[in-house]
């Protein structure tokens, strides 16, 4: 999956959210069984993890449906297999991978699009999909992170919610 993209579904650009959408549709079908390719893909272990991997990644799209409606992209919710929005805040995300992603974003729009980075930078307080609950904690232990965006701390100040 988008490896900047499980927490900050509003602060993505416009490819960064069309790219997510694609690849969260990709983890359906891998956690569905219905593909034999990106099974061992380190980004799908918080779904897996959960008690209903399934429902876990149909109700994470259906956020990120949300957003690109709010956008006006046509993403198709019919392509969701299961969704339970009454349930929130069910799989956890450390305040680290929150901060590695968002500077991992940054990153990425200083050349794809400067612009939007502008738009973000500032950004005080950043809303996290419905599907997690934040706790303390560094990086997960799947991620593989760029060693240079792990020597700034700058992003200590955000908020996360």
């Amino acid at each position: 999956m988008h490896g900047n993209a499980d927490a900050l579904n509003a602060a993505l650009d416009r490819v960064g959210l069309i790219a997510l959408w694609r690849e969260g549709l990709l983890a359906q079908k891998v956690l569905e069984g219905s593909t034999k390719g990106y099974i061992n893909h380190p980004q799908l272990t918080r779904f897996k993890q959960s008690q209903n991997p399934l429902l876990s990644i149909g109700t994470y799209l259906y956020y990120v449906y949300l957003e690109g409606v709010n956008r006006g992209y046509r993403f198709n919710l019919n392509k969701i297999k299961v969704y339970n929005t009454s349930i929130t805040g069910f799989i956890p995300i450390t305040s680290g991978q929150i901060r590695y992603e968002y500077k991992l974003l940054l990153y990425k729009l200083s050349s794809r699009d400067p612009q939007w980075r502008k738009q973000i930078e500032c950004i005080e307080r950043i809303d996290v999909n419905p599907v997690f609950y934040i706790i303390e904690g560094s990086i997960s232990e799947w991620e593989k992170p760029r060693d240079f965006l792990l020597r700034d701390e700058d992003s200590e100040s955000i908020k996360y919610v």
